[in-house]
């Protein structure tokens, strides 16, 4: 195999870095150069060792990063496996730049840290519900072929005020020793604004989340979302390395995420002119409209949904989730 100087530097550049998306994409450049020149038999041998180290790569980061004996953690986090790529997640430009720049700066951590600059691993998402914030975590999860840690609020917050401060200190010792993107969903619960609350242990729980968060391992990617972004209590944003802010989904980012959930049960032209139907629904709500949609075709043993039967279920959601009435 002749492989050009370009592809060769190219290569051990990438893998000097950590940065293995570009190592493979590389790899997969020099595959498909070769095939050009008739050279199927190494063209396909590179794209099989490919495909054989992303999983051996993806296997061996999931069992390293996870503890032997999670102990107090179990009861704190759910621990998942992801499989959500940037291109599935439907959201603006800016989100996706600023997602696209953590995980370049988490790939190359190590010659950050080794320059004095601290990779960017603590995110605030705000936006109203079901408009992607858990999907970035999942995105973020399975990028970066990292576990995802979701903290049970449930299990994290107590009515004894002492023992929340000492179940956040096990989380934040979990962050430092595993290697994973940590989850704080519905945050508001436990980084509200305690200004108008009683001086008390309410007060301490966040100034010590606060003094935690400060000295996260850059290693993993702490993430706190929130529906209720004026909840929060104002010394939390200067904490966090990115404020992403989530939006209801336009029109056209309301297609696609119909057309994303559909793929081939739908004719690409029954979804233009919906935005009156699709106006003030959420990304999951459109999941949910498309997916009820899809299920009453298929048991009416159709083959495609119908530009009837998605207005229908778009109409139903609607009713459901924003009080209109059908026309």
């Amino acid at each position: 195999m002749a492989a050009s100087g370009e592809h060769i530097t190219a290569l051990v550049n990438s893998h000097a870095s950590g940065d293995d998306a570009s190592f493979y994409s590389i790899a997969l450049q020099i595959s498909a150069q070769e095939a050009r020149k008739g050279h199927h038999l190494v063209a396909n041998d590179i794209k099989q060792a490919v495909d054989a180290s992303r999983e051996q790569r993806r296997t061996f980061d999931n069992v390293i990063s996870l503890p032997n004996n999670f102990g107090e953690i179990s009861e704190l986090a759910e621990v998942t496996f992801p499989e959500v790529h940037l291109n599935q997640l439907v959201a603006s430009p800016e989100i996706k730049d600023q997602l696209r720049q953590v995980m370049a700066e988490q790939r190359q951590r190590s010659r950050l840290l080794e320059f004095g600059f601290t990779p960017a691993h603590r995110l605030l998402l705000e936006g109203p519900p079901g408009t992607g914030k858990t999907m970035t975590a999942s995105v973020l999860a399975t990028e970066l072929s990292l576990p995802m840690f979701t903290i049970r609020l449930d299990s994290l917050l107590s009515k004894y005020m002492g023992e929340t401060a000492g179940k956040l200190r096990i989380i934040f010792e979990a962050i430092a020793q595993y290697r994973g993107v940590f989850l704080f969903d519905e945050f508001d619960a436990l980084g509200g604004d305690r200004s108008g609350n009683d001086v008390g242990e309410a007060r301490r729980i966040l100034n010590s989340f606060l003094v935690f968060l400060e000295s996260s391992s850059p290693n993993s990617i702490v993430i706190a979302a929130t529906n209720h972004r004026p909840l929060l209590d104002k010394a939390l944003f200067r904490r966090f390395d990115a404020i992403l802010t989530y939006q209801l989904p336009n029109a056209a980012q309301a297609e696609n995420v119909i057309k994303a959930r559909l793929g081939s049960l739908i004719n690409k032209g029954q979804l233009s002119g919906l935005s009156q139907l699709t106006k003030g629904l959420s990304h999951a709500e459109l999941v949910k409209a498309a997916e009820q949609a899809a299920k009453s075709a298929i048991m009416r043993g159709e083959v495609q949904v119908s530009r009837k039967g998605l207005e229908i279920a778009l109409m139903s959601r609607r009713k459901g989730s924003i009080g209109l009435t059908k026309p």
